[in-house]
């Protein structure tokens, strides 16, 4: 296996998304005609403009923390419940709605993993099947499908695969071979184990900690390498690639590299690991946003 270690990629092809300044624990961004502020712990540097203290300007959503935990949305003007942002280089189009946990339903520094497994989806020159855990509000899923795959989008939230749904007829492809599975996701690749069946390529995002639909509980150090094996499993004879996202300060990209490394070492092909990222408009910082391990043959 050839090991490669790919750093910080930058999601630069923005043009409805924008990060336009953060400092402070705080970060502005544009999504398509709206300004959202919101915070994000590791941005502990000041803020370049407007000065060190200034009030934040020229926004129409605030998120504010409350000192007990959660927070809550202040808009500066009457904003609809939710609009939508497109990514011009693969044709897709996104629901944002901001929500009470100050999320807005995409993360847009994926964006260059959706472009590299797009590629070689596209590649492969063959019929693809993916499996897409943790799938959140499906901005994978719908990249996988417009380059031609069959996806299984599995979320232990049914209002998140709902918006995955959303997302995917917004995208202009209702009438793809899309599987949407409201499941803990570890349970569900233990019944397609059962089943038999055989995933060309997956893609998952585990969270430091999660409940299933039934209250099963997720604990990302007691039980990823658990759900890996069994995945390992779920992948074809001529496996196309295993793509891992982690938001935890828990992981390192070196141990999502080394995880890929054991689980995938008798399949040769090539391995990297490192960071996603986005640049800031205001000056020429760029912020860490996660950490990514790919494995393709």
């Amino acid at each position: 296996m050839h090991v490669e270690k790919s750093g910080l990629l930058l999601a630069d092809r923005w043009t409805d998304y924008q990060l336009l300044d953060c400092g402070e624990g705080m970060k502005q961004e544009r999504w398509g005609p709206y300004v959202l502020v919101r915070p994000d712990p590791q941005i502990l540097w000041p803020r370049r403009t407007p000065p060190l203290g200034a009030p934040w300007e020229n926004w129409d959503g605030f998120y504010h923390r409350s000192a007990s935990g959660g927070g809550h949305w202040e808009f500066r003007r009457p904003l609809p419940e939710h609009w939508t942002i497109g990514y011009a280089p693969l044709h897709l189009t996104f629901k944002i709605r901001p929500t009470g946990f100050k999320h807005t339903g995409l993360f847009p520094e994926q964006a260059v993993n959706w472009e590299w497994f797009s590629r070689k989806i596209r590649a492969a020159a063959r019929p693809v099947s993916v499996l897409n855990l943790f799938g959140y509000t499906g901005a994978a899923t719908c990249a996988a499908a417009a380059a031609g795959a069959s996806v299984c989008h599995v979320d232990a939230a049914e209002g998140m695969v709902r918006w995955c749904r959303e997302n995917v007829g917004l995208s202009g492809l209702a009438a793809a071979p899309v599987r949407y599975i409201v499941d803990d996701c570890l349970k569900f690749v233990r019944r397609e184990l059962k089943r038999g069946r055989r995933y060309d390529a997956i893609i998952m995002d585990p969270p430091t900690f999660g409940h299933g639909g039934s209250g099963e509980m997720w604990k990302l150090e007691d039980q990823l390498w658990e759900l890996l094996v069994a995945c390992r499993g779920l992948l074809a004879d001529r496996p196309l690639f295993f793509l891992i996202n982690a938001y935890t300060a828990r992981l390192s990209p070196t141990v999502v590299g080394n995880l890929l490394s054991a689980l995938m070492r008798d399949a040769g092909g090539r391995l990297g690991s490192g960071e996603v990222g986005l640049p800031v408009a205001a000056d020429a910082l760029t912020l860490p946003c996660g950490i990514y391990g790919r494995w393709e043959a």
